[in-house]
């Protein structure tokens, strides 16, 4: 599996590729971050990181896109340049036809470092040593798109599990039938 993981931002978008499977060790295959000017109008910034995820969608193939899950901040204006870079990058990979998953920070923190508390840090030392990189990934946003990248590959299978199951119950689930009335 390749997973393009994105971590949203109008200033700086981490990016990084992961492929592997899960219970396997994984290799990094890219990583970097798609960089807009703070001083530039926000529909061409907008637009720089739809070219920047292009040409990582273009060069890297992924499978599967993984995007971090905004969550509510204190400051709105942040939020919403996430908010909109994070979109950005589900469309570019909706353009293409390729699956995308929302994985929340706490959940990308677990499932890297064990604990949904983690610091940025513990995350970047974890995808250093789940990846046998020689350092961490700098800045911490490309740490922290590898790290939604493995999140998803070894959250994946459980998912599609779960998701079939689910599918399965409700098909042959008996439908519940009209109370009477008097």
């Amino acid at each position: 599996m390749r997973v393009l993981g994105v971590d949203p931002g109008l200033t700086r978008c981490g990016v990084g590729v992961v492929e592997g499977v899960a219970g396997r060790p994984l290799t990094m295959l890219g990583v970097g971050v798609v960089r807009t000017p703070a001083d530039a109008e926000l529909g061409q910034r907008l637009v720089a990181v739809e070219q920047g995820i292009e040409r990582w969608l273009d060069e890297h193939r992924p499978e599967y896109v993984a995007v971090e899950r905004v969550f509510s901040q204190h400051n709105v204006r942040t939020v919403m340049g996430t908010a909109q870079a994070s979109a950005v990058a589900m469309l570019c990979a909706a353009r293409r036809g390729i699956p995308v998953a929302l994985h929340t920070p706490s959940e990308v923190k677990a499932a890297v470092t064990g604990s949904g508390r983690a610091d940025k840090a513990q995350v970047g030392a974890m995808v250093t040593r789940l990846l046998r990189l020689s350092a961490p990934p700098r800045p911490a946003d490309a740490a922290d798109a590898l790290a939604l990248a493995i999140c998803h590959i070894w959250r994946a299978p459980a998912q599609n599990r779960l998701q079939q199951a689910v599918a399965l119950h409700t098909a042959t689930a008996p439908t519940p039938s009209k109370g009477r009335t008097a």
